[in-house]
């Protein structure tokens, strides 16, 4: 990527992040949809594992994010595995309980199940761009 003029370079960073908050855009509109179109509004308790499931990568990651990816004897890092793996489950089990309990309709699981994985990509997008020194959060 060193050969490429500075103007494409910054244009295509502005295509990752617009890529990233399309991602985003479209995890959030896919969870309205499954509350709205269905008039039901309890599907939205997954929105709290949402706001958890990047707070352990956010608070006790360390600064590299490829830690994460590896297999380390850090207590930190297993932390952190841990409680994102804890907040993934809890965002697939919630729409599944609410189904099983009869709560929501096959449409809205639906909705909420591909709402899941598109916040994921994009979590994971994001991970992958952190590598770059431009976007260094972790």
């Amino acid at each position: 990527m060193a050969d490429i003029p500075g103007h494409m370079r910054a244009c295509l960073h502005s295509g990752k992040l617009a890529f990233l908050a399309i991602l985003v855009s479209g995890g959030i509109v896919l969870q309205i949809l499954a509350c709205a179109l269905y008039d039901n509004w309890w599907p939205m308790l997954t929105v709290i594992m949402y706001v958890l499931l990047p707070m352990p990568l956010l608070f006790l990651a360390r600064s590299d994010g490829s830690s994460l990816f590896t297999e380390s004897n850090s207590g930190w890092v297993n932390a952190t595995k841990f409680l994102t793996g804890a907040s993934a489950i809890g965002s697939i089990a919630i729409p599944a309980i609410l189904k099983h309990a009869g709560v929501i309709g096959w449409g809205s699981l639906a909705m909420e199940l591909s709402s899941f994985f598109v916040i994921v990509l994009s979590i994971m997008c994001y991970i992958r761009m952190s590598d770059d020194d431009e976007y260094s959060v972790l």
